[in-house]
């Protein structure tokens, strides 16, 4: 089993906020995965050498400030009655709607979807918004947030 079912998911109420609510046909397209796949997952996507952002080193790509070309604030986008991506997100990222995406918060947890739902959704993912990184299934884009209100976008080697 590579994914815990939503309504056993221990933060699932990003997805069930009452000032984002998520429409309920949508809700079987956010899976999150078992700690043990989402540390395989990890250990291919992101890092073999640390288990959180915050402990990127050389030898990780995140850590290489050569991946990360550029950063927005996305906070006052969050905050606003818009619900669009930031501009440098949407441009960073043009993936076909059914790309499949992971949103990385650490080793052991990682949320599968896709990027139409992402997009769709990407407030409630960012309710938890400390380094977590997203990545595109045989994608080179990338995209870390963070809890001062940052994303940067890059392109993973």
């Amino acid at each position: 089993m590579s994914y815990i079912p939503l309504t056993e998911y221990s933060k699932a109420w990003i997805f069930r906020h009452k000032d984002l609510p998520v429409d309920e046909a949508d809700l079987p397209l956010i899976k999150p995965m078992t700690p043990h796949r989402a540390s395989q997952l990890w250990q291919t996507q992101i890092s073999e050498l640390s288990e959180h952002y915050s402990e990127f080193q050389k030898g990780d790509w995140a850590y290489d400030t050569a991946t990360w070309l550029e950063s927005v604030d996305w906070q006052k986008r969050w905050e606003s009655d818009n619900n669009d991506l930031p501009e440098l997100l949407a441009d960073h990222l043009q993936w076909e709607d059914n790309t499949v995406v992971y949103f990385c918060y650490e080793s052991d947890h990682v949320i599968e979807t896709t990027w139409l739902i992402f997009k769709k959704y990407w407030k409630n993912f960012l309710f938890m918004d400390d380094g977590p990184i997203l990545v595109g299934r045989k994608r080179k884009q990338v995209a870390q947030f963070f809890d001062n209100g940052q994303v940067q976008v890059g392109l993973k080697p």
